[in-house]
């Protein structure tokens, strides 16, 4: 303890002369020092005003682009609000449209308006929910004893609930295994089934990978109604994280990449009218739009 006593008074003494020495060292070079520290200053001053001064200036540029962004897109919209009618209009008088969406990202409704502005008549709109889950072996077996299934394997099963909403669309049958379905919260269901159908559009794509069923509901929906010679197109949304675009064109079906675009829900219309493609924004797409004559 006293040797620790001693080591922090000489220590002490040891600061105290050296701020001594500072001290007397400082006040010759004083006068000299604050001139140099003050002109620092006044350079760092006037150095952060002229970045002030760009900084405000790039601010008033980007706010200035932004307001011309939000402009043209504004006319766009107004544009399309304008235009699109103009082109769709009637096209698809006479049609009866199913709509099957297996994977419930929510689709908008515009698109489905542009749909009745061209004339369809849209028959049923079958929703799977969030691509259901078959992991709960209690459920498997409610679906396998209800469906009558000899199998409780999940590919099994989902395949076996594609083939009920084809049947359901195509025939209007078995309404009481689609209402099962849905009351375990699987899918749900709007509209006439069983109407006579011109075409099915199947919205895919996906947010999840693990609600991807793509190989074992969308195809073999998309099979089904090809193999009764009912045209189908693969339509999705242009944000979609997981798209099925190639897995649709296996089959060669017209698709549609960007159906919650206009210029997508033109190529769909389009498309269904006498002009099928692959159609859209994205790498899987040949070109944006048909020919518009």
């Amino acid at each position: 303890m006293i040797i620790d006593l001693k080591y922090h008074i000489a220590s002490l003494v040891a600061v105290f002369l050296a701020l001594g020495i500072g001290i007397l060292i400082g006040n010759n070079f004083s006068a000299v020092g604050n001139e140099i520290m003050v002109q620092q200053q006044k350079q760092l001053i006037d150095k952060l005003e002229r970045d002030f001064d760009q900084i405000r200036d790039e601010n008033k540029k980007v706010q200035h682009q932004i307001s011309e962004f939000k402009n043209a897109i504004n006319v766009h919209k107004q544009f399309e609000k304008q235009i699109v009618p103009q082109l769709v209009y009637g096209k698809l008088q006479g049609y009866n449209i199913a709509i099957i969406e297996t994977n419930n990202y929510g689709f908008h409704e515009d698109w489905m308006n542009t749909l009745k502005t061209a004339g369809a008549n849209i028959t049923s709109i079958t929703t799977v929910l969030g691509g259901f889950d078959l992991s709960d072996s209690k459920i498997r077996e409610k679906i396998a004893t209800k469906l009558l299934l000899t199998s409780k394997e999940e590919d099994d099963l989902t395949r076996a609930i594609a083939q009920e909403i084809n049947v359901a669309v195509m025939t209007g049958q078995n309404l009481e295994n689609l209402q099962f379905l849905e009351g375990l919260g699987f899918l749900k269901k709007v509209g006439n089934y069983g109407t006579p159908v011109n075409a099915v559009i199947v919205v895919g794509g996906s947010q999840d990978e693990k609600t991807v069923k793509v190989k074992n509901l969308d195809i073999p929906i998309m099979k089904y109604f090809l193999d009764h010679n009912i045209p189908v197109y693969g339509v999705e949304h242009t944000d979609v994280e997981i798209s099925y675009m190639k897995e649709y064109q296996k089959l060669k079906v017209a698709t549609i990449d960007n159906v919650d675009m206009v210029p997508g829900q033109v190529a769909l219309i389009r498309a269904i009218s006498g002009y099928p493609g692959d159609y859209g924004v994205k790498t899987t797409a040949k070109e944006l739009l048909p020919a518009l004559h």
